[in-house]
């Protein structure tokens, strides 16, 4: 039978971040809504000034993270990273799955929940990057079609036709995109960010499916950065309390909010995807990370570190 549901590599995770920009911006606007601004308190020694990381985790109706990215903020050149991690990617486990993926359910079991399951994720994190993101955000994939749907939808360049029919009970999904410059409703947006392959057999690359995903989340970025999409900021608020989860306080998110008002434009975020060197083949198919150039990669965008 097929998972459709583990096919997800849906970005919406990223979303958490359009989340909290909104609600941050909301809390800007209103001033005294939430308490004062709470500057993000991050330890460790020789860390850069004002530069904070974060775990960027979506999920779906169970415990699989179907999309994991580490993100860095920072605040004294107005910059952002956001690196996307295939949930493929080959880890150093106890486990028989070695899949990163697998590391947020093993992490749930024996009574650790949803904070076992980040912790155990931000231990195999470090094993690729060579830190623990400071925080961490939390998102399921309904937040994805709210957000779009809110903002009014966003407009895509599709490049090719998406085609693909899975008449599975409890995995339905039927995606039907022509290609072409259009407006995409949150469903849509949703299925253009989840399109792999036809039924026919053609597809696209796991790579090429995160680009189509950071697509969607800079065209939503830039609606929301509008004056008309900061008027719809208070219906973000809901969106969060229903489907965000994070470690950072009010207090932090005010604080983002006022370095929000100091940034211009999309061009201060930037989007990477970690290095492989290719697949194991069957039948696991691991990412096999490619240490050499993920530390280069992380050292000029997500190092926290002098």
């Amino acid at each position: 039978m097929k998972k459709i549901i583990l096919f997800f590599k849906i970005f919406i995770v990223s979303f958490a971040l359009i989340i909290i920009i909104g609600l941050s911006a909301y809390a800007y606007l209103r001033g005294s809504w939430f308490r004062s601004p709470d500057m993000p308190h991050v330890g460790g020694e020789n860390r850069k000034e004002a530069f904070f990381t974060f775990l960027i985790v979506g999920i779906d109706h169970g415990v699989n993270t179907d999309t994991i990215m580490v993100g860095s903020y920072d605040a004294v050149n107005k910059r952002g990273h956001i690196i996307g991690i295939p949930r493929d990617t080959y880890v150093d486990a106890s486990r028989s799955v070695k899949k990163l993926n697998a590391a947020y359910s093993a992490g749930t079991r024996n009574g650790g929940g949803k904070e076992g399951g980040i912790g155990q994720l931000k231990s195999e994190i470090k094993t690729l990057i060579g830190f623990v993101p400071d925080f961490y955000v939390c998102v399921n994939f309904e937040a994805f079609e709210n957000i779009i749907d809110s903002l009014g939808g966003v407009d895509i360049d599709v490049p090719y036709d998406m085609r693909y029919d899975d008449p599975t009970p409890g995995h339905e999904l039927h995606i039907d995109i022509k290609a072409g410059y259009r407006r995409l409703d949150g469903a849509n947006a949703l299925k253009f960010a989840r399109y792999r392959k036809s039924n026919i057999g053609s597809g696209i690359t796991d790579y090429k499916r995160i680009e189509n995903q950071q697509a969607v989340m800079n065209a939503a970025l830039e609606k929301l950065l509008t004056p008309a999409g900061l008027l719809k900021i208070p219906r973000f608020v809901q969106i969060f309390n229903d489907n965000v989860g994070s470690d950072l306080t009010a207090g932090n998110m005010l604080w983002f909010a006022n370095q929000l008002n100091k940034i211009k434009g999309t061009d201060a975020l930037t989007m990477h995807t970690l290095p492989t060197s290719g697949t194991s083949g069957p039948p696991m198919y691991y990412e096999l990370p490619d240490k050499v150039k993920i530390l280069d990669l992380v050292n000029e965008t997500i190092n926290p570190f002098k």
